[in-house]
């Protein structure tokens, strides 16, 4: 008897970690703080959709264009943007992947997000500043779990890639990129330190 098992259907995410970051890494978690103090309406929209922490996702959500040191983590991205775009196989038309939205985002104790998808982007990412001892993963979910009906659960030592949900523990200069419409979350934080970290999307332009 022959037979094949195939795995069909893969979901790439992209793990990368910028070098010589420490120095700058410092400027960034001051200029998060710094901005957290004169944003009012990201300090409103935080209380009501971010408690316990500061996002500027609804107020200052272009930061690549106004902060030096936030263009110069889109100029560091883009080597591992474009290995990205080449390992998903895309054929972009003679059209481009630009950076289009770029936030700040400094979780305090219990702070979390729950799990959400970027509409109308196509690769989404972010990048981590201040990454505290016992500070929250980020936890992806199995984009095909709302199809899986009446199957039987994983074994709990199944393979990583068979696993319905993955918990990523990051370091401070790490960065992730992952097509937008995979699910995630970050559970609630559990330092009383600061977890800092910047969120970005791009779009096909």
């Amino acid at each position: 008897m022959s037979y094949k098992v195939d795995s069909l259907f893969p979901t790439f995410f992209y793990r990368g970690h910028l070098t010589r970051s420490q120095k700058w890494n410092v400027a960034l978690a001051t200029e998060v703080a710094s901005l957290e103090q004169i944003d009012r309406h990201g300090q409103v929209w935080s209380r009501s959709h971010f408690s316990g922490g500061y996002s500027s996702y609804s107020s200052y959500f272009r930061l690549h264009q106004t902060s030096p040191n936030l263009a110069e983590l889109e100029k560091r991205l883009r080597p591992h943007v474009n290995r990205y775009i080449k390992a998903l196989n895309w054929d972009l038309m003679r059209r481009k992947i630009e950076m289009t939205t770029c936030w700040a985002n400094s979780m305090g104790s219990a702070t979390y997000h729950t799990l959400h998808t970027h509409p109308g982007s196509v690769i989404s990412g972010v990048y981590y500043v201040k990454v505290p001892k016992e500070a929250s993963p980020f936890k992806i979910e199995d984009p095909r779990l709302p199809l899986f009906m009446a199957a039987p659960p994983r074994q709990r030592q199944a393979p990583k890639a068979q696993q319905n949900y993955l918990q990523l523990q990051a370091q401070e200069g790490e960065f992730y990129l992952f097509e937008s419409w995979l699910r995630h979350e970050v559970p609630p934080h559990r330092s009383d330190e600061r977890r800092v970290s910047i969120s970005f999307n791009y779009e096909w332009i």
